[in-house]
Parts: C-alpha cells; sequence; structure tokens
C-alpha cells in the first residue's frame, strides 16, 4: 500500500513538473507571451507615431487647401519665390 501511494506522489509531480514546463517554457508559453506582449507595444508605439504623422499631413493638406498663406509659406521655404518687388541677398559666411 505504502508503494502504491509513493508511486502515485511521483507519478504527480512528474505530471505536475511536465505541466509547470509547458507553461513556462512550451509553445503558448510564458515565455512566447511576453515576447508577443513585447512586439505589440512596439507595433503600437509605431502606430501612434504613424497616426501622428498622419495628423499633420492631414492639417498641412486643410491649410494648402483653404489659405493662400501656407501655400506661400511653401513656396517661399522650398522654392525660393519671391514677390515681385523683393529683393533677393545672398550672403557668404566666411
Amino acid at each position: 500500500m505504502a508503494r502504491a501511494r509513493v508511486a502515485l506522489i511521483i507519478a504527480l509531480a512528474v505530471v505536475l513538473v511536465s505541466l509547470q514546463w509547458r507553461l513556462w517554457a512550451g509553445d503558448g508559453g510564458r515565455r512566447e507571451v511576453n515576447t508577443l506582449r513585447s512586439a505589440v507595444a512596439e507595433l503600437q508605439r509605431e502606430a501612434d507615431g504613424l497616426k501622428e504623422r498622419n495628423r499633420a499631413l492631414q492639417a498641412q493638406i486643410t491649410d494648402l487647401k483653404t489659405g493662400l498663406d501656407a501655400i506661400e509659406e511653401l513656396a517661399r521655404s522650398r522654392y525660393g519665390m519671391l514677390h515681385p518687388d523683393e529683393v533677393y541677398y545672398h550672403l557668404d559666411e566666411e
């Protein structure tokens, strides 16, 4: 009777250890879940940055569609355009 009890305890301990091993290190275990959570968090940060960039681009599109000031600013900064009565001065740094 005592041998059967010891064998049962050992068998249960082996099952418990194997289940714990699968939980912590097996497929779908804690390690994999933590890795996937990190990947999801990184992708979420990237998506948030892209959403902010899209909002800024949408605001710029709206400005360009509705206001001449934005178009003028863009033409001056990007293409160096001037009004007909303006004079361009270029200073060389030495």
